[in-house]
């Protein structure tokens, strides 16, 4: 059980001093911090595609991009607030790792306004702990059917796998939030700078219908490992005695059914979604470009506004077969729930599921799973995993089947449904995880952070100090027409 690889993308350079105008010299410093936090991302990035897949360090990029992302917003709280200013509309350099592309080579393009530095950066973000999660759950191997693994070390497994549910679903958050929010500003920006006749390219990365897809993809993988959570002592458990019947800490497979129903249906959304037109367009045929005597970053001068390429077929493969493996993997438990719970009489409904599951994970098995022969390596993994994954279940599914068929055939004698009737029974999904709402950092410096709450706070007091000191130090006013004596008795007449 593992979720999606996504390829980091990788950026050009830029400097902040060269853009951004700081009329009072306040921020100089910041600006310069900025840059280089930027800069560290930039090499961490291209670091990170040098290196081997196995040897990928996530957690560094994550821990780079904390560092990056509140200097990020606290350049955009001075630029909205008017303490600096734009010498001109920044340029900003990002590969578009979605986007469909002949040999795998992801296009490097030129994309104008800092709302499209934010959409990148975020989304990079979000593909960083994604791939954090998948490594933390690759590194923990199928412990819960290692016969040796003592109950203590199978609950400390269980929380890290927790740990890979909680990234994901923050990684869910994210890809709403870019989708609702920064898309919607990045779209005005495009528009304004469209007019002004500035190139703006879209790519599939911003194209709200894809981010928004992505969302419901990270929400559904982390289902994925939470049914594997639910599951760990009862597979545990069944290593020695595989088959019915289940042992007494299994959760229900109905329950579980219902989960493997719920990722089908969010897998479902995301794979409509990022196929929706707009977030792709030309799919029946790729899309070839050549950058022969033309500017890579696809300008012909003058204002234009592109639509994206097709979204990369490796990530519409891995939302069609996680349909595929999940929708049989809910028929699996539908099945085993009528033998484990149904009596005698459910003995034909059992083994009609059952048979309906194994037929899917045989074509799973031989179908999508074969790949191509240019295929990078991240695809080779995922592959691999897939194909691993489906032919352990194919085996556990077989187990129950002949189980059951045998009980069947010896003493329920009960006639198997047609496939028409079983889609019939089928319930509907049940959602165990939530997506965890991205909130905004609180800037590094300029309006809304610490320092300048702290700044504001003082110049509010020093000027309340010096209005008291100002009252207290100006003359009482004379009233027209008042004595001025003050000897004792003056004016007193008697």
């Amino acid at each position: 059980m593992t979720s999606y690889l996504y390829e980091l993308p990788t950026t050009g350079a830029i400097s902040f001093s060269d853009v951004c105008v700081d009329p009072t010299a306040t921020y100089i410093t910041d600006i310069a911090d900025t840059t280089e936090a930027r800069a560290n991302l930039r090499v961490a990035l291209k670091e990170n595609k040098r290196t081997d897949q196995n040897e990928k360090d996530y957690l560094r990029l994550v821990k780079v991009l904390d560092d990056y992302i509140p200097r990020l917003y606290g350049l955009l709280g001075c630029i909205d607030s008017a303490e600096m200013s734009l010498k001109a509309e920044p340029i900003f350099s990002w590969r578009t790792t979605l986007s469909a592309n002949l040999f795998h080579n992801s296009p490097r393009i030129s994309i104008p306004t800092f709302a499209t530095e934010t959409a990148f950066t975020l989304l990079t973000y979000a593909f960083s702990i994604s791939n954090l999660a998948r490594a933390v759950v690759h590194s923990l191997g199928r412990y819960e059917t290692e016969r040796g693994i003592s109950d203590t070390e199978r609950k400390a497994k269980d929380e890290r796998l927790t740990f890979a549910v909680t990234l994901l679903c923050k990684a869910a958050g994210i890809y709403e939030h870019i989708g609702k929010q920064c898309l919607a500003e990045w779209e005005k920006e495009h528009d304004r700078v469209v007019s002004l006749g500035i190139s703006c390219p879209r790519p599939p990365d911003l194209s709200r219908e894809v981010v928004i897809g992505l969302s419901k993809m990270a929400l559904a993988d982390a289902q994925n490992l939470a049914i594997r959570k639910l599951l760990s002592k009862a597979a545990f458990e069944s290593t020695i005695t595989p088959g019915p019947p289940l042992p007494k800490s299994h959760p229900s497979p109905a329950l579980v059914a219902k989960l493997h129903l719920e990722c089908v249906s969010l897998y479902s959304s995301a794979r409509s979604l990022v196929k929706t037109p707009g977030a792709s367009k030309g799919a029946s045929k790729p899309k070839i470009k050549l950058p022969f005597g033309k500017d890579k970053s696809g300008g012909s001068g003058g204002g234009s506004d592109e639509t994206g390429e097709e979204v990369a077929p490796e990530l519409r493969r891995y939302l069609a077969d996680e349909i595929t493996l999940h929708g049989a993997l809910a028929r699996k438990w539908l099945g085993v729930d009528a033998g484990e719970h149904g009596g005698t009489s459910k003995c034909g409904v059992a083994v009609g599921f059952l048979a309906w599951a194994k037929k899917e994970l045989e074509e799973l098995r031989s179908g999508h799973l074969s790949g191509g022969v240019m295929d990078n390596d991240r695809e080779k993994e995922m592959r691999e995993r897939r194909k691993a994954r489906v032919q352990e279940e194919l085996e556990s599914t077989n187990t129950f089947l002949v189980g059951y068929k045998r009980m069947n055939d010896t003493m329920s004698f009960q006639p198997v449904p047609p496939q028409a009737e079983l889609q019939a029974m089928i319930p509907a999904g049940l959602l165990a995880v939530a997506v965890k709402p991205y909130t905004k950092p609180v800037p590094a410096f300029g309006p809304g952070s610490v320092e300048y709450t702290r700044r504001q706070a003082e110049e509010l007091e020093l000027l309340s100090s010096e209005t008291a000191t100002d009252t207290a130090s100006s003359p009482s006013p004379s009233i027209p027409g008042a004595s001025t004596k003050s000897y004792a008795g003056a004016e007193a007449y008697y």
